[in-house]
């Protein structure tokens, strides 16, 4: 089962490029490696005294320079565009969904989040809220940090965000389904003078 644009929005995964960052990572430790190995004679004197490039190699490159410098440019392009690709795949914005609920009627989302906002910070035990509608316009998200105060009761804020604050707004927002990301923080008081 594929995950939704507005699950995917909920918690805008930085897998990828992590997943990407440790293969890198391990590449260049295991090529690392692999030279010292070879540095250090481990693999034999004669190995480690060798040039870095084969010889036959070497002599294939000489032989056919045309290809290779082709090759090596089409190479070198085509990294070149996966790693502008990469770079700006990773700065884009995200995405802050307008909903269409009428012809004439379209909310936006910072108009979504700030009456969510105000609604979540009416709950009592909540001190100050802050929300972000994420995903797209056909699946919308709600991405909710609430900040508590000291010795609120969890269960009770986390059934009135549910029954009251979220079920307004997926009937004003006239869908079944708001996927949620809900982030609880303690809210630090104002530091107290020691006397």
């Amino acid at each position: 089962m594929s995950r939704s644009v507005s699950a995917r929005a909920l918690g805008r995964s930085t897998g990828t490029e992590r997943t990407l960052t440790v293969l890198i990572g391990l590449l260049a430790l295991l090529g690392g490696a692999a030279v010292l190995v070879v540095g250090a004679g481990w693999l034999g004197t004669h190995r480690a005294d060798r040039p870095l490039v084969d010889p036959i190699a070497l002599d294939w490159l000489t032989q056919n320079a045309l290809p290779a410098r082709v090759g090596a440019l089409v190479l070198g392009a085509l990294l070149l565009w996966l790693g502008l690709w990469w770079f700006f795949r990773s700065l884009r914005p995200e995405g802050r969904p307008d909903l269409e609920l009428d012809d004439d009627l379209v909310v936006t989302s910072s108009a979504i989040s700030e009456a969510v906002r105000s609604d979540a910070e009416t709950v009592d035990g909540v001190a100050r809220a802050r929300v972000r509608a994420v995903g797209d316009g056909e699946d919308p998200a709600l991405r909710i940090t609430l900040w508590l105060t000291e010795g609120t009761d969890l269960k009770r804020v986390w059934e009135d965000l549910d029954r009251t604050v979220l079920a307004r707004a997926r009937d004003s927002l006239g869908v079944e389904v708001l996927p949620t990301a809900v982030r609880l923080e303690l809210d630090t008081g104002a530091p107290q003078r020691v006397r």
